[in-house]
C-alpha cells in the first residue's frame, strides 16, 4: 500500500518549490560562512589556494578525494591506463588468458608502488587463508578471515606487517592499509565459495587471480569470487548493443561529477567548517542543518565517483561490477543502509534481523578500527534497524491495520513519509558521528531539537517530509515502469464504497518503498 498511490499534482509542485528554496538558502549560509571565514587559523591546513583564476580558495580536508583527483591523480591514470591496454591487447590476441594477466600486471603494479616484501605480506595472507579454505567450514573460514583482519586493527600486529611496506611516500600508509583489508574480505569470499563446491577445491591460481586484479585490488569494491571467476574467465567478449556507448556515458558522467565537486569546493568548505567548532557556534541554525545533510551527500558522491571510476575499467575488461551504494538523499529506512541479506533473508524474522544487523555492524566496527564512537555508530544504527521491523510488526496488529484499510492510498503513503521524516535525520545524525565527529553531531542534534524547537524543529522536518514525498513519487513511476500492466477496475461490489484494500504482512509501517503492491483485483483506482 503506498507505491503506486499517486499525489495529486500541484502537491508534488508545492514539494518540489519548498525544497528547492530550502536547499537555495541552505547553501547561501554556508556559502557566506565559508567566504568570511576563509582566513581563520583553524583553516589553515585544510584550506588551501584554489584555482588561479577562481580568486578563491579551496576545501582540501578530505586527503583521499585530493590523492585521487589533484595530488597523485596522473599515477592512477597512469596505473588504470596501462591495465586497460594490456588487457585489451590480450583480449584480442588470447582472450583465455586474460585474467591470467589481470593478475601479473596487478602483482607488477603492486610491487612497483609498495616492494616485494608488501607483495609476500598479501601472499601469506593468501595462502594462510587458502589453507584454512580446504577444510570446508564456513565458520571457521569465517573465524579465520575476521581474526586477520583484526591484526590490522591492534598492536602490535600493526606496526609489525606495516613494516613490510618500504618507502616515505604520502600515499603509502592508506595504500597499505585499503590493499590489506580488501585483500582479507577477498580471501573470504573465496574460502567460503570453496566451502560450497562440491567437487574438489578451487586452485590457489584461481585466488591469486581474483585478489590482484588490480583495479579492485586497493579501494575495492567487493566483487565475490563466484561473480569474478565466471565472468573472468568468460571467453565469449561480446558485448550488447549499445554497451561501449553506455561506459562512455558513465566516463563522462564521473567526469562532470568530478568538476563540480571541485568547483563546490572553491565556494563552500563543508568538509572544513564542521571541525570548528567555536565557529559552529555562531552560524544559523538553517547554516548547521545543510553542513550535516551535504556532509553526508559528499561522502556518497566521493563513494559513487570512485566507485564509478573503477567501474568503468572493470566494464572494459567485461566484468559487471557491483553498484554503486545508494545515495544518503534516497535514503530513510535503516534497512537499505547495508546489505545483510544472507543472514537477515527476507528481513522479517526478529531474531533472524537481529542476528543479521548485529554482524554487519560488529564487522563494519572491525573494519573502522574499534573506537567509541564507532561503537555508538553501530549500536545506533543497529537500533534504528531493528526499531524498524518492531515498528512494522506493532503497525501490523489491530487497531493499525483496519484504520490504514479504512483510509485513502495517497493518506496512507503522507502518514508513512511522517513516520520517514523522522528515520531520515536518524539516519543523517548516526553517520556524521563515523563522518565529523561526536560534538558535531550533538551540536547539531542540540540545534535541531532542542534549542531550535519548535521553529528550526517543524521546518526542517516539513522540508524533509517534501523531499520523502519526492523520493516516494520517483519510486512509484519506477515501480509502474517496471510492472506497466494497467491495474484493472475494481470489480463491482453492491454496496456504493469501493472494496477495501490489503496489506501485505511484511510491509513496513515506514518504509513504503519496501510495500509490496497489492492484489490487482483489489486495489483502489488512483
Amino acid at each position: 500500500m503506498g507505491v503506486k498511490a499517486a499525489l495529486p499534482r500541484y502537491e508534488l509542485y508545492l514539494y518540489n518549490v519548498v525544497l528547492c528554496m530550502a536547499m537555495l538558502w541552505a547553501a547561501r549560509w554556508i556559502f557566506d560562512v565559508s567566504s568570511s571565514n576563509s582566513n581563520r587559523k583553524t583553516f589553515k591546513t585544510s584550506v588551501q589556494p584554489g584555482w588561479y583564476y577562481s580568486g578563491r580558495k579551496m576545501d582540501t580536508a578530505d586527503v583521499e578525494w585530493m590523492m585521487w583527483f589533484s595530488t597523485f591523480r596522473e599515477h592512477i591514470i597512469f596505473a588504470l591506463s596501462g591495465h586497460v591496454i594490456f588487457a585489451k591487447i590480450c583480449s584480442l590476441l588470447a582472450p583465455q588468458y586474460r585474467s591470467l594477466v589481470y593478475m601479473v600486471y596487478g602483482m607488477l603494479a603492486v610491487f612497483s608502488s609498495m616492494g616485494w616484501a608488501y607483495v609476500m605480506l598479501i601472499l601469506s595472507h593468501c595462502v594462510l587463508l587458502y589453507s584454512i579454505s580446504l577444510v570446508k567450514l564456513r565458520w571457521l573460514c569465517f573465524v579465520a578471515g575476521l581474526t586477520t583482519l583484526a591484526t590490522f586493527k591492534m598492536e602490535p600486529f600493526i606496526s609489525w606487517q606495516a613494516g613490510f611496506a618500504t618507502g616515505n611516500f604520502e600515499l603509502r600508509s592508506l595504500l597499505f592499509y585499503g590493499g590489506c583489508g580488501f585483500t582479507i574480505m577477498r580471501c573470504m569470499s573465496f574460502a567460503l565459495e570453496n566451502c560450497e563446491r562440491k567437487d574438489g577445491n578451487y586452485s590457489i591460481l584461481e585466488l591469486l587471480k581474483y585478489n590482484f586484479y588490480l583495479p579492485f585490488f586497493y579501494f575495492g569494491p567487493i566483487m565475490t569470487f563466484d561473480k569474478f571467476y565466471i565472468q573472468a574467465n568468460n571467453p565469449n567478449l561480446t558485448r550488447k548493443d549499445g554497451e561501449m556507448w553506455n561506459i562512455s556515458i558513465q566516463a563522462l558522467v564521473n567526469l562532470v561529477v568530478i568538476m563540480i565537486v571541485a568547483v563546490l569546493f572553491h565556494f563552500m568548505y563543508v568538509l572544513t567548517i564542521p571541525t570548528d567548532m567555536k565557529l559552529l557556534k555562531h552560524i544559523s541554525d538553517w547554516a548547521l542543518v545543510g553542513l550535516a545533510y551535504l556532509n553526508l551527500v559528499y561522502d556518497w558522491v566521493k563513494a559513487a565517483v570512485m566507485f564509478g571510476v573503477i567501474n568503468t575499467v572493470s566494464r572494459l575488461d567485461h566484468l559487471e561490477p557491483p553498484k554503486p551504494p545508494k545515495c544518503i538523499t534516497m535514503l530513510y529506512v535503516f534497512s537499505e543502509a547495508y546489505v545483510y541479506n544472507y543472514l537477515g533473508g527476507k528481513h522479517e524474522n526478529i531474531l533472524d534481523e537481529l542476528i543479521a544487523s548485529l554482524c554487519t555492524y560488529g564487522i563494519m566496527s572491525l573494519w573502522l578500527g574499534p573506537s567509541w564512537v564507532v561503537f555508538i555508530w553501530a549500536f545506533l544504527n543497529c537500533f534504528g534497524l531493528n526499531f524498524e521491523l518492531w515498528t512494522a510488526k506493532l503497525f501490523c496488529m489491530e487497531p493499525f491495520i483496519s484504520i490504514e484499510m479504512a483510509i485513502s492510498d495517497s493518506m496512507s503513503r503522507r502518514i508513512r513519509a511522517v513516520f520517514n521524516t523522522f528515520n531520515f535525520w536518524a539516519i543523517v545524525l548516526y553517520n556524521i558521528l563515523v563522518l565529523n565527529s561526536l560534538e558535531f553531531a550533538k551540536l547539531v542534534a542540540k540545534r535541531l531539537l532542542l534549542k531550535g524547537f519548535p521553529f528550526t524543529t517543524i521546518t526542517v522536518m516539513f522540508v524533509t517530509y517534501c523531499l520523502i514525498q519526492l523520493i516516494k513519487e520517483k519510486e512509484r513511476r519506477q515501480a509502474l515502469i517496471d510492472d506497466p500492466d494497467p491495474i484493472p477496475p475494481p470489480a463491482p461490489v453492491p454496496a456504493p464504497t469501493a472494496a477495501p484494500t490489503t496489506t501485505d504482512p511484511s510491509t513496513t509501517q515506514m518504509d513504503a518503498a519496501a510495500a509490496q503492491p497489492v492484489d490487482p483485483s483489489k486495489q483502489k483506482a488512483e
